[in-house]
């Protein structure tokens, strides 16, 4: 029962946390756009385009960052570390009804 609710929980963090990155790799992809876009208007002066050069770049970084990583991994390592401890609890209490 607890690890079945452990392995929805898994689930449930894996549907939400791949929606809430495909909306922001969204945003962020509209972002890196409009900041290429600037970065190569040769109609805005040169220490301007370097800054939305700047822009685009670190948020491409950001998208990488988004896209490889996200707080999934943490949280599944959290379940990982209670399933572990459920099943640890289990195997005590089978051992106390075996030793009665």
């Amino acid at each position: 029962m607890v690890l079945r609710r452990i392995q929805l929980r898994r689930t449930i963090v894996r549907v939400d946390t791949q929606s809430l990155r495909s909306k922001l790799l969204g945003k962020l992809e509209e972002l890196y756009d409009l900041a290429h876009d600037l970065a190569k208007n040769e109609s805005i002066d040169l220490p301007s385009r370097n800054k939305w050069a700047r822009v685009a770049a670190y948020t491409a970084q950001t998208i990488n960052c988004v896209a490889s990583g996200f707080d999934e991994q943490q949280i599944n390592s959290q379940l990982d570390e209670l399933e572990r401890l459920v099943n640890e609890a289990r195997a005590r209490k089978q051992a106390k009804e075996a030793q009665k």
